[in-house]
Parts: structure tokens; C-alpha cells; sequence
């Protein structure tokens, strides 16, 4: 069953539901080793802050990233309004020779990287009328996030919790109504800090999740790339596997309780 479940995500077919970014790594060649490590084929590109051709003359993530083995998801890192999300995409969509899969993201202020939803929303529907097909980054409210849905967004990604913070998911309740409310792809966006962190979104029943920091802050960055592919594979085959139910005050026994030597059991009071 593994074997054959794939990440739809605008009608593209992925095998790998670990999405990965590109910053904060030491070098493009460290970025080269992480991402190979990871398995990713989705790869987030900050366009106000990494160069993809913009810049002549300095080292481009491309030569290290080829769009012809990675797909390219730009995003709007870095921004705070509707308009200079909508333009930062436009610029991306002309470097990358009309790229449409994008990742929007508008933000509050810069202390919290909270997103800003009254935005977010605006630029969204921008940005589908323009042909766009758009991945966004939200809060975790349920209700907006199908508002998102409606727009025409192809995948909602609400915060496990800040961007950067590595606090884990936070508020797993609210994770689990925006899965229920929407039917487009929901992939954990920012707030993974560790492999069972991913694991943990992924049993929840989300479609995948998206890090940077937690693998590029890493002591070894290509280590803890292999360990978050593990987390994300492990995480979705123990969702598709159905876990056991839980039981408040009542034991069962694993082992089998019929054919075997009796023993005194202890009456009930």
C-alpha cells in the first residue's frame, strides 16, 4: 500500500512527502548534500534572498538544484503585504520560464513570522486569477483555511508552530479540523524541530510537511536530512496502518489468553 501512496499536489505525482528549503545552509553544496540526503523532489526557494539567475556574475542555486530533478517551489519569504507577495511570484514565474507552482506566504511582523491572514487571503486570490497555482502558508484556523480552498488553492499549510522555533506541533486539535474541513493536500509548514515532530504530523493524517531550519540549524545537516526522510515515510505508513485504540484505565494483554496454563487472576472486589 506504501509503495504505491503518492503526493498529488495540482495534479502533479510526487513519491516523497517531505518538502525542503533551501536557506541557511553554509554553502550550495552543503544545500546539494542535504536535499539528496532527505529524498525531497519539492524544494522551497526564498526569491528576495536566494539567487536563481536575478543576480549575474554570483553562484545560482540552479547550477546546484537543476529544475530538471528538483521542482521548484518559489516563495514569498520576506514579505508583509498582498501586493509585494503578488509581485516577488511574478518576478519568480518569469526566472523560471513561467513557473506556476508557487508557495505564498504573507507575514505579520517580524518577531512572530506569524502569518497574516487578511493578506494572505488577498494575495491568494490574486494570485489564482493570475493563473497561479498556489501552496500557502496559514494559520491553523480551520475556517480559514477553507477559505483558502474555496479561493482555488491547490494546499494549505498551517504552522506546527513559529517558523524557526523547532517547538513541534503545538495545537495537534486544531491540525486535525483543518484536515477534516479541507480536500486539497494539508502540509505542515514551519515549527518542525526534530524527526518525531514529522512523524507526529504525519500520523495525524497530514499529507506532508515542509522544514528548513530543523535540518539546516542541525548539528549535521545530511544526518538529520536522512532521519526527517525516515520520520515522514514511518509517520505515513503508521497513519495508512490505523493505530490501535487508546483505553483509558483498562489493560489488555498482548499475549493470547486461551490455550494456556491457567493461573489464579485476582477476584474483582
Amino acid at each position: 500500500m506504501a509503495e504505491l501512496d503518492k503526493l498529488i499536489v495540482a495534479g502533479r505525482t510526487f513519491s516523497s512527502r517531505l518538502l525542503v528549503g533551501t536557506g541557511k545552509y553554509k554553502d550550495f553544496t552543503e544545500t546539494r548534500a542535504a536535499i539528496e540526503a532527505s529524498g525531497a523532489q519539492i524544494v522551497t526557494v526564498a526569491i528576495r534572498r536566494t539567487n536563481i539567475g536575478q543576480t549575474r556574475g554570483e553562484p545560482s542555486l540552479l547550477d546546484f538544484l537543476p529544475p530538471s530533478k528538483f521542482t521548484y517551489l518559489p516563495n514569498t519569504a520576506g514579505c508583509y503585504g498582498a501586493q509585494e507577495a503578488v509581485r516577488t511570484l511574478r518576478l519568480a514565474r518569469e526566472l523560471l520560464d513561467g513557473h506556476r507552482l508557487v508557495k505564498l506566504e504573507v507575514l505579520g511582523d517580524p518577531q512572530s513570522l506569524y502569518p497574516n491572514m487578511p493578506e494572505t487571503l488577498e494575495a491568494a486570490k490574486q494570485l489564482v486569477k493570475d493563473g497561479f497555482e498556489v501552496m500557502v502558508y496559514c494559520s491553523d484556523d480551520p475556517i480559514q483555511a477553507k477559505m483558502l480552498e474555496d479561493i482555488g488553492c491547490v494546499a494549505v499549510m498551517p504552522l506546527a508552530s513559529l517558523i524557526g522555533s523547532g517547538m513541534g506541533i503545538l495545537n495537534p486539535w486544531n491540525l486535525q479540523l483543518v484536515i477534516e474541513r479541507v480536500g486539497v493536500p494539508v502540509l505542515v509548514d514551519a515549527g518542525v524541530g526534530t524527526a518525531s515532530d514529522a512523524a507526529i504530523a504525519m500520523e495525524l493524517g497530514c499529507d506532508g510537511v515542509l522544514m528548513n531550519t530543523a535540518i539546516a540549524a542541525a548539528k549535521h545537516p545530511v544526518l538529520m536530512a536522512q532521519a526527517m526522510k525516515k520520520a515522514v515515510e514511518a509517520g505515513r505508513e503508521a497513519f495508512l496502518a490505523g493505530r490501535m485504540p487508546k483505553k483509558l484505565y483498562a489493560a489488555a494483554p498482548s499475549s493470547p489468553t486461551t490455550g494456556t496454563i491457567a493461573s489464579s487472576q485476582p477476584k474483582a472486589a
